[in-house]
């Protein structure tokens, strides 16, 4: 095979797998379900170091798929343990013989390579620097000063719960309304009448809300009401609604738990930014081009304030 043929399966080698993995998903549709067994005990970790394949004597080692694996291109969601590794060391087989094939071609000798390289361990040493930096910030003692300052910053918010009939003209929602305030029951009424599929099936109901999640008039008309109330006739861009309050509270405050996944993707984004701040700082910079004005941090946004969840 000549060498430019080889190098070019080598760069197609995601597209390759993507397509074994397709072909493999494809055949076990077909399969009938084996009989249940039960289940295998749990194995020990693998090692490592424990190689799994060579080429030409180049060794491909555990922790050589563990990178693969974690390489989102080659990212395998609902493919068994077995089947994915199975995948992943041919991946790692072809990425071999045709990074082996380069060498001998001396296409790592080139000015262009170089550059890529030198680029592309800078990133990775950046991101692999900036991870490691990062899981130092996100401490339980820096997660709670946060979710404290945050509810302290969080005003009262009023929600009710309501349902509503959304309708095409005002007669008919007058009717509707009538009907409701005579005694009829307002979630059976909504079932049969309702032009809102998303709350028709639920007997009209919204659940609860804030007035702002609501179109100003819908929730004007809303907020005014007292629970078990019916209102008349409320137009807006959607039709003609009648609506029934259930029920009034304060908004409760989100928990540490609620709040916890944005709480931690804030400390990590801080405290990247004040590392790169920090080393910029630190450095002696010479820009040659000399911009008319430079962002303070063009590597990455500024850092959100608090999480506050509404």
């Amino acid at each position: 095979m000549p060498t430019h043929a080889l190098l070019r399966r080598a760069s197609a080698l995601a597209l390759a797998l993507a397509l074994a993995l397709a072909l493999s998903g494809a055949a076990a549709a077909q399969t009938p379900p084996a009989d249940k067994t039960p289940a295998a005990a749990p194995s020990a970790p693998a090692d490592p170091n424990a190689v799994v394949a060579t080429v030409n004597g180049q060794p491909i080692t555990q922790a050589d798929i563990a990178i693969a694996s974690d390489d989102p291109a080659l990212s395998l969601p609902g493919v068994d343990e077995a089947q994915k590794k199975n995948l992943l060391v041919d991946y790692m087989v072809d990425l071999k013989v045709g990074a082996q094939a380069a060498e001998a071609a001396k296409v790592g000798d080139s000015p262009d390579f170089k550059r890529k390289l030198a680029y592309f361990r800078d990133k990775l040493l950046l991101d692999d620097y900036l991870e490691q930096e990062a899981k130092k910030a996100v401490t339980p003692e820096a997660e709670h000063a946060i979710y404290d300052t945050s509810v302290k910053l969080m005003k009262p918010e009023e929600e009710i719960h309501a349902r509503h009939i959304l309708v095409d003209n005002e007669a008919e929602a007058k009717k509707i309304a009538a009907r409701i305030k005579g005694g009829e029951d307002f979630a059976k009424i909504a079932a049969e009448t309702s032009k809102d599929p998303g709350s028709k099936a639920e007997g009209g109901d919204l659940g609860w809300f804030t007035k702002e999640r609501m179109v100003p008039d819908f929730a004007t008309a809303a907020f005014a009401m007292q629970p078990g109330q019916v209102s008349d006739p409320v137009k807006t861009q959607f039709g003609w609604h009648v609506i029934k309050v259930e029920e009034k509270r304060t908004k409760p405050q989100p928990t540490f738990d609620e709040l916890k996944e944005q709480i931690d993707q804030h400390l990590i984004r801080k405290s990247q930014q004040d590392l790169i701040l920090k080393l910029r700082a630190e450095a002696k910079i010479d820009r040659k081009d000399a911009p008319a004005a430079t962002p303070a941090d063009p590597m990455t946004p500024a850092a959100p304030p608090p999480p506050a969840v509404k």
